[in-house]
């Protein structure tokens, strides 16, 4: 699994891109003068590292195609270090018979603290073998105990920010919009499958599928 370092523009983390337990928060927004609906998709990540951009758009498409929901990655036909006209653009969309288009830009990352107070708790020492249990069964003979102590300490946690725009190929007007919250990311295949998923049944949702 690729992971992401600290300073760049992309990510700004220890460990970007998320664990399994890690949550991603999604609001969207539907167009409601835009009836267009989509059979298939371009995923066109436009971050500042191709090393991040490519396995993102990666992932994503191949989630989309796991549902059969047609999808294409940018990079595939478009050059990462090329600036393209919409001229030229449109004639690759329309080249590729695509219906939509589905943009993902990096908004930034930010960063919060929160204290976890230090807990005290006592086990007694029957807990950890059978004769000390024993003795603790016969309370004339008493028992000792073992005291753990936890917490005390600060966490930080980083909140990578994403927005995703979907635009219809055929008038190049906006569908559908997405702001995406990622906590404490690590792993990018992760990250882009949860984020697909979520994205893929919002779509679903909100009859924007053909």
């Amino acid at each position: 699994m690729k992971k992401i370092s600290y300073g760049m523009s992309f990510v700004i983390l220890t460990a970007f891109l998320f664990t399994s337990c890690n949550p991603v928060t999604m609001t969207t927004w539907t167009n409601p003068k835009e009836k267009e609906k989509i059979g298939n998709v371009v995923v066109w990540a436009m971050f500042d590292k191709l090393e991040y951009q490519k396995p993102f758009e990666q992932y994503t498409a191949n989630y989309f195609n796991s549902k059969g929901f047609k999808a294409l990655e940018s990079l595939n036909f478009l050059a990462p270090d090329v600036k393209y006209d919409i001229t030229n653009l449109e004639k690759k969309f329309d080249s590729l018979g695509v219906d939509g288009i589905l943009i993902v830009t990096y908004k930034g990352t930010d960063k919060s603290q929160s204290y976890v107070p230090p807990t005290t708790t006592v086990y007694p020492d029957f807990y950890y073998n059978y004769y000390n249990y024993y003795n603790w069964g016969y309370p004339v003979y008493g028992y000792g105990g073992n005291v753990v102590t936890s917490g005390g300490y600060w966490v930080t946690t980083s909140t990578v920010n994403l927005h995703a725009n979907l635009y219809a190929n055929s008038n190049n007007d906006l569908i559908w919009t997405a702001d995406i919250a990622i906590d404490d990311p690590n792993y990018i295949d992760e990250v882009s499958y949860k984020i697909a998923a979520q994205i893929y049944s919002d779509w679903q949702k909100n009859g924007l599928l053909k």
